[in-house]
């Protein structure tokens, strides 16, 4: 067995008895900086149930939601019934981005001190737009104000609407609108601006350009307190994999090209990219019938995530010591899980377990995935996670 656990790490080896570890990989539980729960408001998708379970199965304990449900996430009274729901239902712990703007609507800022206050472990506007720059630099003030980072999902929506694919020769030979990788750059070089005019603690979400990369890389060398992650289906998927409008390959923001690709891998060995995140959207059986361009975007991530994990460390991508670095522990920071080590458990993966994605392998309520009939590597034995949310 390798271990991977870091040292002092809060876990009992004797609760791996009776379990064959031979070949074996032991990690800290996964975090996830991106998913989509469904709950509340898009409940025919999924649940904190359905999908708490997928996570925690699949070695997610900890999971970061984005505040664009139904109602909105702008109320702090109501996150910590939403958080002791998930660990009921789903066994995860869940870790709740409060809206940025009031309703996500960009015109003024959410009450940032109530999200706070509730728990929110941070704040954003998610990929939707601000009536003006200046209301989207009081936006930035005010949470620095109460010391609250916030998450980007960088996407200029003038660029971006009606786009459904990445701008480029494919999306042109289907007669697609595409999505020109200047609508997440001219974002994503004004908010790092404003993040270094502000102060705050800007974290990134989803990057998909090489130019992303190199503006981020450069805000680095600079000393601006960002971080940032991509989604694990960018390091797989191009946007080749829509040829034939393959609807299970439509995601926002799209994928890209190679080139792109390999400026993320890249991005990702050098240590400009932080973490890898699952942007997990699950989705109804009818939400993929529709012609491509009518379709709802999205893929369903938590079943695939360690098997695509795996892959990169055998295409020489990441080490297994960087891959726990990208999955666990630098998710764990940029989420503010001061008491990560503490909190316990970990997840045994074996990397050489060969499994087929099917509708009935797969734990997710939503079935959409490119990788759907693909022969995989690498699956969860077992999770362990403690119960800590009552402390």
């Amino acid at each position: 067995m390798k271990n991977l656990l870091p040292p002092n790490w809060q876990f009992d080896t004797a609760q791996l008895k009776g379990i064959s570890t031979d070949g074996k990989w032991l990690l800290p539980p996964l975090v996830d900086l991106c998913a989509r729960l469904r709950e509340p408001g898009h409940q025919s998708h999924g649940t904190l149930a359905s999908e708490g379970r997928a996570a925690r199965q699949n070695g997610f304990l900890h999971v970061v939601m984005p505040p664009d449900t139904n109602p909105v996430l702008e109320n702090g009274s109501l996150l910590k019934g939403l958080k002791q729901k998930a660990w009921t239902d789903g066994g995860i712990y869940l870790h709740v981005l409060g809206a940025l703007s009031a309703g996500l609507e960009g015109k003024q800022p959410a009450n940032l001190a109530g999200l706070k206050q509730g728990g929110a472990i941070g704040v954003s506007n998610t990929a939707a737009g601000f009536e003006s720059d200046l209301v989207l630099l009081r936006c930035l003030e005010y949470a620095a104000t109460f010391d609250i980072k916030v998450f980007f999902y960088p996407d200029e929506p003038s660029l971006s609407a009606g786009g459904v694919a990445h701008d480029g020769y494919i999306a042109s030979f289907h007669g697609l609108q595409g999505i020109p990788w200047l609508a997440e750059t001219i974002a994503l070089s004004k908010q790092i601006l404003m993040t270094e005019e502000t102060g705050i603690h800007a974290h990134f979400s989803q990057i998909t350009c090489r130019t992303s990369v190199e503006l981020i890389r450069h805000a680095k060398q600079k000393g601006l307190p960002i971080t940032c992650d991509v989604a694990m289906h960018q390091l797989h998927l191009t946007d080749d994999d829509i040829e034939g409008y393959n609807a299970h390959a439509y995601v926002l923001p799209p994928l890209r090209s190679n080139t792109d690709q390999k400026a993320l891998i890249k991005g990702l060995q050098d240590g400009t990219i932080d973490a890898i995140c699952s942007h997990h959207e699950p989705l109804s059986s009818s939400a993929k019938q529709a012609p491509f361009a009518q379709c709802q975007a999205g893929i369903s991530n938590f079943d695939t995530f360690v098997s695509l994990g795996v892959k990169l460390v055998a295409d020489g991508v990441l080490s297994t010591e960087q891959l726990v670095e990208k999955i666990c522990l630098n998710p764990a920071k940029i989420a503010g899980i001061t008491d990560y080590e503490h909190i316990g458990g970990a997840v045994l993966i074996d990397p050489n377990q060969a499994w087929t994605v099917t509708k009935d392998t797969m734990l997710s309520a939503g079935k959409n995935t490119p990788f759907l009939g693909q022969t995989l590597m690498g699956k969860v034995v077992q999770t362990f996670f403690d119960d800590c949310m009552n402390g």
